[in-house]
């Protein structure tokens, strides 16, 4: 027999439960694609803050243009994906909210775009390894926009709705010609 003190039959705790599964099922992401997604761009963040701050040293002007626009670079992404790590900015959880209400698609036209930029403006080993993880963190929400694949019952569903149509379409054009 089950206990009084059971959380599993006190009332409502179905309805907490729906509630916290529904948050990560409203977007289509599952909660480990969402973590990998936040944990890429802080890793990414990191990348480029340090490979920013490794390409300011030194004596060229794109160079040092390209560091500090990695080092943007870091600063935005840690403000979207990791705003505990901006808590000396009031701002940083508005700016983490904000960017969390936008469309998948569209942070990762944001982070590619961002990630490219200085390996454009000065192409090293440097600029190239320093975006790359915030590049795949782009990608990754990029995928994310796609949706979830759909399963075999749908689609084996839609293939023989495909195949019914077809047998209609020349059913009635064969008929068509036997009656002339």
């Amino acid at each position: 027999m089950l206990s009084s003190g059971d959380s599993s039959t006190e009332p409502g705790s179905e309805d907490a439960a729906a509630a916290g599964s529904g948050q990560g099922e409203a977007d289509g992401m599952t909660w480990w694609y969402r973590w990998l997604c936040r944990l890429a761009g802080v890793i990414g963040g990191v990348s480029c803050a340090i490979a920013g701050v490794w390409n300011c040293v030194t004596i060229d002007p794109l160079n040092i243009a390209a560091g500090v626009w990695m080092v943007l670079n870091a600063f935005v992404l840690f403000l979207c994906e990791a705003p505990f790590c901006c808590q000396f900015i009031e701002f940083a959880n508005a700016v983490s909210a904000r960017a969390d209400k936008l469309r998948h698609w569209q942070k990762a036209i944001f982070y590619c775009g961002m990630a490219i930029f200085p390996v454009f403006l000065r192409f090293s080993f440097t600029t190239l390894f320093g975006n790359g993880i915030a590049f795949a963190a782009g990608v990754l929400y990029g995928l994310a926009s796609l949706g979830k694949k759909g399963d075999a019952i749908s689609y084996a569903r839609l293939k023989d709705r495909k195949m019914a149509d077809e047998e209609k379409l020349t059913g009635t054009i064969t008929n068509e010609m036997a009656m002339q």
